[in-house]
């Protein structure tokens, strides 16, 4: 008995050493044009692994991020997107091993799509800037340019300002497949629908013809060539969930591939042979003509990174801080985390430790306290962080501190700030409704309602309050997104709203001045490149 019970602890331990040893979440993979090797990111190292499964070996291993990997046409070369610099770049390394070498050096994020036939240059996006005639917006953020650089280096020849995204040259170098980029929406985002989804997109080199193989109002995307350049895969929602298509490209209607459920398929690429890949739920596949789609198994015998510890500085990278009152300790926030160090020494306390995010960090009219939102649980919640004993001075040396969350509940909230008095906390709520909570009764009440404000991006909407405290002075976008009305709001919630100024011509970043006898704000009246600065008796 006692060697049939030993017999299942080792089985168990080999099992759980397997599974430890089989990663998940690799991304980025890309088969060899011999259909031989599969390269792919994991935990921001570039690996390879036999397209039959097998052990990974680490083909970079960097502390920057490398990622996307492309090969050439030969098999012999892999370009890479890295951050080694600040920003991502496009680099080179033999496939066999050895040195790595930078191709592209600008401020801006560069990320490799493919290699010429000849593969002696390398195409990829960027987002730095393109011709004063391109009638397209600029935003480096919203829009690539496709730019070629040769494998030597040197400078890049933009080849195209009309936004092209993950684009693929047939075998001959005649003709380009990419998705387009409209506008703005999260790559990672599911099921969108909306006139900036992508769409699959042929340009004839040659005729300098552009020609829609897409139809479909959702997503369709990342596309590349049959080896016999006569139709393309790629994958689209048109059918719900995120799969495989293949179509012709004299416009036959597409065919679906794969028929996986509630995840996406991501990241395509193929091989000289059809030999697809891509990936699902974590997980690297392969695709040959109809037939299922098979499971690469790859393990990992390196120790990879899960296990390492290290001492980060805390000195750059700060996202946002904020002076005490008393003028002797900063609040900040770095890596997600809070921080309180002393003005005139050297002594940094760290207040929060968790693998969530924490912002927004403010004080408490005594210095008592701070205030912050945290991304734990299921939703953003707004937490306290209390000096216990009285005789600590200072929160940078205090010796108890207790932590609590606040305002806790299913809804999103964050952007806490302490009322003069520090007895309630104004915040926002689900992003724009704009709240007071009183901390004695625990209760909130509404000041601006849902359906006036409309927040973009995380923080775009302020509020603060009077230094009387009687009075919060918002953000107010009642008459439609794009354009602020500066709000004066009762903060007891029992009077009107009161908009001073309706200039028309937008009223952005009010502030308070003159211990509240005046406010301040800017409008764009005398344009966009020379903001007009307004003041108003109170």
């Amino acid at each position: 008995m006692k060697k049939v019970f030993l017999f299942l602890i080792i089985l168990l331990t080999v099992q759980l050493a397997g599974a430890q040893n089989q990663p998940l979440w690799l991304r980025y993979p890309a088969i060899s044009p011999d259909g031989n090797t599969i390269a792919f990111g994991y935990k921001g190292d570039i690996y390879l692994v036999d397209a039959k499964g097998g052990v990974a070996r680490p083909l970079t291993i960097h502390e920057a991020h490398d990622m996307m990997p492309v090969w050439s046409h030969d098999s012999k070369t892999i370009a890479f997107a890295s951050d080694r610099y600040g920003n991502f770049d496009v680099f080179s390394v033999p496939a066999s091993g050895g040195q790595v070498k930078r191709l592209t050096f600008h401020s801006a994020n560069d990320y490799p799509f493919d290699f010429a036939p000849d593969n002696q240059t390398v195409l990829f996006g960027s987002g730095r800037g393109v011709g004063a005639n391109n009638i397209r917006f600029y935003s480096p953020r919203l829009f690539l340019n496709l730019y070629s650089v040769s494998v030597q280096g040197g400078n890049p020849l933009l080849l195209s300002g009309a936004g092209m995204d993950l684009a693929k040259l047939n075998s001959k170098g005649t003709q380009l497949v990419f998705q387009d980029r409209k506008g703005y929406e999260d790559p990672w985002r599911k099921h969108h629908t909306s006139s900036v989804a992508r769409d699959i997109w042929l340009l004839d080199l040659k005729e300098k013809k552009y020609r829609q193989l897409s139809s479909f109002n959702g997503e369709d995307r990342e596309p590349v060539f049959a080896s016999d350049d006569a139709s393309i895969y790629y994958l689209s929602e048109q059918n719900g969930n995120q799969n495989l298509f293949q179509q012709t490209l004299s416009g036959s209607q597409s065919v679906q591939l794969t028929q996986f459920k509630d995840h996406p398929v991501r990241h395509l690429s193929i091989s000289n042979t059809n030999l697809l890949c891509f990936t699902f739920d974590g997980a690297i596949y392969t695709m040959k003509n109809s037939q299922s789609p098979q499971q690469v198994v790859i393990t990992l015998q390196n120790e990879g990174r899960q296990s390492t510890e290290k001492n980060i500085p805390i000195t750059g990278g700060v996202s946002e801080f904020t002076l005490s009152p008393n003028g002797k300790e900063i609040a900040f926030v770095n890596r997600g985390e809070v921080f309180v160090t002393s003005v005139e020494g050297s002594i940094t306390k760290r207040i929060t430790n968790t693998p969530e995010q924490e912002r927004m960090v403010r004080w408490s009219p005594d210095g008592k306290s701070l205030i912050y939102a945290s991304e734990r649980g299921s939703s953003w919640d707004i937490y306290t962080c209390k000096m216990v004993r009285k005789e600590d001075p200072y929160f940078y040396a205090s010796t108890l501190l207790k932590e609590e969350p606040l305002i806790a509940t299913a809804a999103e909230e964050f952007q806490p700030r302490f009322s003069p008095d520090g007895k309630e906390v104004a915040y926002l709520e689900n992003r724009n409704v704009l709240k007071v909570f009183t901390i004695a009764t625990a209760q909130s009440r509404t000041l601006l309602p849902a359906g006036r404000n409309y927040s973009y991006s995380d923080g775009d909407l302020d509020f603060s309050w009077s230094p009387d405290g009687k009075y919060l002075l918002a953000d107010d976008q009642y008459f439609g997104f794009g354009g602020a009305h500066t709000a004066v709001i009762n903060s007891a919630g029992n009077a009107s709203i009161l908009h001073p100024i309706n200039s028309g011509f937008g009223e952005n970043n009010p502030k308070w001045g003159m211990e509240g006898k005046i406010l301040t704000w800017a409008n764009n009246k005398d344009g966009r490149r020379s903001l007009a600065y307004k003041v108003i008796a109170r």
